[in-house]
């Protein structure tokens, strides 16, 4: 149903067009067919007064036939850009012209066709272009019954050695009648098929131009959400290390004279951990600068997963903090992305709680479910609100983005008993094209 209705639309729209008027190439065009014709409609009236016998008896002078024929045949270089008009003034010379018995008939038929032709093609109200033709058409070929009437009230010719089963006189009154019926209705057809064929190139065109515009947009959300993806990557990275770094350098700093052994291992750490940001971001920037096509498997391999969330606890735990961490549930293989994104939730929490939260105890729970995966991070400080639970902070934001693409749920707010709560679900069952569909 709304198929056939957007399709109805789509067409009830599109029988409103109007044709666009005729470039200035198709008006140069249309100058040399009226000049071509012109002069072909001269030498064939020339050519006709030459055969003597075969002329009107009471054909005017050459002169007045020739400008007969220009003008029959001028109007031809306005017939896209006036055709209405050009039909009533090429139709009312070439009946004036057959009262006048110029000479010529053929090039005068074949600019009556151009003319009802054009008119199909080119009048822009459908209506008014329908009932013009029919109205021309109508006019000639009531012309034509007085032409024959005439001719039927002279004298009948012997019409010797008529072979045919019809007989000779209503072959001579149906012959002119079917050959003009043809050809008018031709012109009338083919006037149709222009116009349609003109309006389906405008549609395809605009078809292209909408695809075109699709797929710059589709092209410019692509960049922006890659430019998303490319920030939340180097702000997990970046934020957690840096994090680390800042708080061992500062207990280096504030024990360098006291106890050298706790400075020396707090500058390991620090070292240590400098390291372990510059082997994720160059990993990063590989796969950055790599087409899909050239990152090895190994690059995908190498990202921080599940196993990794002891080197995260004991991390923290360097940074001063006491964390406890427990697996529920049996452990089984993760998609890479849910893995991935669990560690990046755990470490980014983790983050937070250091940076912003005066919290001396942690909580890191990893909960295999039935048919998902949970990540809860508690802790027990009263820095909550500088951790922004509605989301607003960039940590969070990523946190929630990465969740959302699996179709999982993010909850991050102060707890009741005082301190902070991070609890990510991520379904690891496999959903339905169905539902696939639906979350595309």
């Amino acid at each position: 149903m709304g198929s056939a209705g957007s399709t109805g639309d789509r067409e009830a729209v599109w029988s409103r067009w109007r044709r666009p008027l005729p470039t200035r190439a198709q008006r140069r065009v249309d100058v040399w067919i009226a000049l071509a014709t012109m002069a072909g409609a001269m030498v064939m009236t020339v050519l006709v007064n030459s055969l003597g016998a075969f002329a009107w008896d009471d054909a005017p002078a050459l002169a007045e036939q020739l400008a007969w024929v220009v003008a029959l045949t001028a109007p031809l270089v306005v017939r896209r850009r006036y055709p209405l008009a050009v039909l009533i003034v090429i139709s009312a010379l070439f009946i004036g012209a057959q009262v006048r018995h110029v000479g010529d008939n053929t090039v005068q038929a074949v600019v009556l066709f151009l003319a009802i032709y054009t008119a199909g093609g080119w009048i822009g109200n459908r209506v008014v272009a329908r009932w013009a033709r029919i109205a021309v058409i109508a006019v000639m070929l009531g012309w034509l019954g007085i032409a024959v009437v005439r001719a039927m009230a002279e004298p009948t010719p012997p019409f010797a050695d008529a072979a045919g089963p019809l007989d000779p006189v209503l072959a001579f009154v149906l012959y002119p009648i079917v050959i003009n019926l043809v050809f008018l209705l031709s012109a009338y057809f083919f006037g149709n098929m222009a116009w349609l064929s003109a309006r389906r190139q405008a549609e395809l065109e605009r078809r292209a131009e909408q695809l075109r515009e699709s797929q710059e947009q589709n092209l410019r959300g692509a960049v922006v959400a890659e430019r998303v993806r490319i920030a939340r990557d180097l702000h997990d990275v970046v934020a957690h290390h840096v994090s680390v770094m800042g708080i061992q350098a500062a207990a280096a700093r504030r024990v360098l004279d006291t106890d050298p052994e706790l400075a020396r291992d707090a500058l390991r750490t620090v070292e240590q951990t400098a390291r372990s940001a510059i082997g994720e971001l160059r990993d990063l920037l590989g796969v950055l600068r790599a087409e899909d096509a050239d990152v090895p498997a190994e690059a995908h391999l190498s990202s921080p997963g599940l196993d990794q969330l002891t080197e995260l606890v004991t991390a923290a735990r360097s940074a001063g903090l006491e964390v406890d961490h427990g697996v529920y549930g049996d452990p089984r293989p993760l998609p890479q992305g849910v893995a991935l994104s669990a560690y990046r939730v755990v470490q980014e929490a983790l983050t937070n709680i250091v940076k912003h939260s005066d919290a001396r105890r942690a909580d890191v729970r990893l909960r295999y479910l039935e048919n998902a995966l949970e990540v809860e991070v508690t802790d027990d400080g009263r820095g909550a609100a500088a951790r922004r639970p509605n989301g607003s902070g960039l940590g969070l934001l990523g946190m929630r983005e990465r969740v959302a693409v699996h179709g999982g749920v993010l909850e991050a707010g102060p707890r009741r008993d005082n301190g902070f709560r991070v609890r990510a679900s991520l379904p690891t069952a496999a959903r339905s094209s169905t539902e696939d569909g639906a979350g595309t």
